[in-house]
């Protein structure tokens, strides 16, 4: 499959938009994106008002700074996922060193250990979001429902041989989430899919 070379005509638009002002696009964004924001950011911070505060962060930036976005460096979806990431990262990193330093329990190593576990756990959960239906299908029968690749495919309606390529594929895909990482976010993804 060739690379696609310009981004969604929608990303463009709604960029376009979005640095024009319209309040529209702004609702249009939000409608489309703020649970995948919120869904990151809560995996990120394990907490409601926290995830909440991040998800009104991201859509002020991008409305702020419309212009940060540069469609020819991947979508939109990938480049609101990162911001969300950033923010939320930063804030979990404010938070436990604050908490540090009022003398709360654990070390720096472990305040890293948490941000990069939060980071995999939320990137893994981006992957699954993103993957095509007939893959998150597959992984959701034999993970969440634990059946085995025989049930799979009978569930599914395809073949043996398919179900298992199925399951393959998706496996590979979420086995990326550990091994993005960014130099300046320690454990970090660099990107959600591609780049952002």
């Amino acid at each position: 499959m060739a690379k696609r070379e310009v981004p969604l005509r929608w990303d463009r638009k709604m960029q376009q938009r979005l640095a024009r002002g319209e309040a529209a696009a702004l609702g249009e964004l939000y409608d489309r994106f703020a649970s995948l924001v919120h869904g990151l950011a809560h995996r990120v911070l394990d907490d409601e008002r926290a995830a909440d505060h991040i998800t009104r962060d991201v859509f002020a930036h991008v409305w702020e700074h419309p212009d940060a976005y540069d469609p020819r460096q991947g979508p939109l979806r990938t480049w609101v996922a990162t911001l969300t990431h950033r923010l939320a990262v930063q804030r979990l990193r404010a938070t436990e060193t604050a908490a540090l330093a009022r003398g709360g329990p654990g070390t720096t190593e472990e305040l890293e250990s948490k941000v990069r576990h939060a980071s995999v756990a939320a990137r893994a959960d981006y992957i699954v979001q993103s993957m095509p239906a007939p893959l998150r299908a597959a992984l959701e029968l034999a993970y969440f429902q634990r059946r085995d690749y025989r049930q799979t495919a009978a569930d599914l309606g395809v073949t043996e041989d398919e179900a298992r390529r199925r399951l393959r594929l998706g496996l590979q895909l979420l086995s990326t989430a550990r091994q993005a990482t960014s130099p300046d976010t320690p454990g970090a993804p660099s990107g959600y899919g591609g780049a952002a």
